[in-house]
């Protein structure tokens, strides 16, 4: 299945096992990983990341990424799966 398929380009989100989804989620919440990530990082980019990425969780799991993918980096996987 391709990208356009799932979500036309007309279409900024879909609904996903009864979840809206915006288009760009599952890219926004790898931008946010690698900012929670970033020991450089600001304590406030670090909030920011970690804030979006409990409200892109929903999301995530009615696309069931974490189903297919998991999160290799240890302390990253072990705060989404607290939420």
């Amino acid at each position: 299945m391709r990208a356009e398929e799932l979500l036309p380009d007309h279409l900024n989100q879909g609904e996903f096992n009864g979840v809206p989804v915006r288009k760009g989620t599952v890219g926004a919440f790898l931008a946010n990983a690698r900012i929670w990530r970033d020991a450089s990082a600001t304590e406030e980019a670090r909030a920011t990341a970690q804030r979006d990425i409990i409200d892109a969780l929903p999301a995530l799991r009615a696309l069931g990424l974490f189903d297919v993918l998991e999160i290799r980096d240890d302390e990253l996987r072990a705060f989404v799966d607290a939420q």
